[in-house]
């Protein structure tokens, strides 16, 4: 098989395999923010119940997706390393911004969010789940920053046989942009919606904790519905 024909496979599998994790993450991030700030409001334990229980799922989710992110990142060193050298001026300063501000930020919150429920306050906690949620979300904001430049290159020229960019605040209001976020962030809601759903109808069709998983799937309901709406 021809090595481009490899390496197009190659990358198609990481990819597909890394954005089984990516909505999921989005959607239980605002999801877990949600029920800490009506823990906050209510006082009502159920709540902090709930984003912890469905905190851990957003961990290893969280964890799968960093990792074959990561493969992602060499893909385009190595099986790619034209397309690279070529738009590395571009395609790359997005990225950096989504590692140097994003993924730290939301990394370091999450260790807080982790390490923090019987250190910190209820109301500074949620803040926490909060700027976490929007870390995620900002990660997904600068990658399809650089996505929508492939699919709609504009502020660039050729020069030297290079991409190179003109002005960077064209290519963030890229027009391509708030479409692909948008479309992105509420299919992630969408996409945790439907999975609380199916794990609280498994466990409520076996009588396993009853009212924690009814009022988890009701708010599963709400969250797929409105997400679905408004997508």
């Amino acid at each position: 098989m021809d090595i481009v024909i490899l390496s197009r496979l190659q990358f198609a599998i990481t990819t597909l395999y890394h954005f089984l994790f990516i909505p999921l993450t989005l959607g239980l991030a605002f999801f877990i923010a949600v029920l800490e700030t009506m823990y906050v409001k209510t006082d009502n334990v159920k709540y902090k119940e709930m984003a912890k229980f469905w905190g851990k799922l957003f961990l290893v989710n969280f964890s799968m997706g960093v990792v074959t992110g990561i493969v992602q990142e060499f893909h385009f060193g190595m099986s790619w390393s034209e397309y690279s050298r070529f738009m590395g001026d571009i395609f790359g300063a997005p990225l950096a911004l989504e590692a140097l501000m994003a993924f730290f930020l939301e990394s370091t919150f999450m260790g807080v969010w982790i390490f923090g429920w019987d250190k910190l306050s209820s109301k500074a906690h949620a803040t926490v789940a909060t700027l976490t949620a929007l870390g995620t979300n900002l990660s997904a904001f600068w990658i399809l920053v650089a996505s929508s430049f492939m699919q709609h290159p504009v502020s660039y020229v050729i020069r030297n046989g290079r991409a190179e960019m003109v002005d960077f605040l064209t290519i963030v209001q890229n027009g391509y942009l708030p479409g692909q976020f948008s479309h992105i962030v509420l299919n992630g809601s969408m996409t945790a919606g439907v999975v609380i759903m199916a794990i609280s109808a498994w466990h409520l069709l076996r009588n396993n904790a009853t009212d924690f998983y009814a009022k988890s799937a009701k708010w599963g309901i709400v969250v797929t519905i409105i997400a679905g709406i408004l997508g």
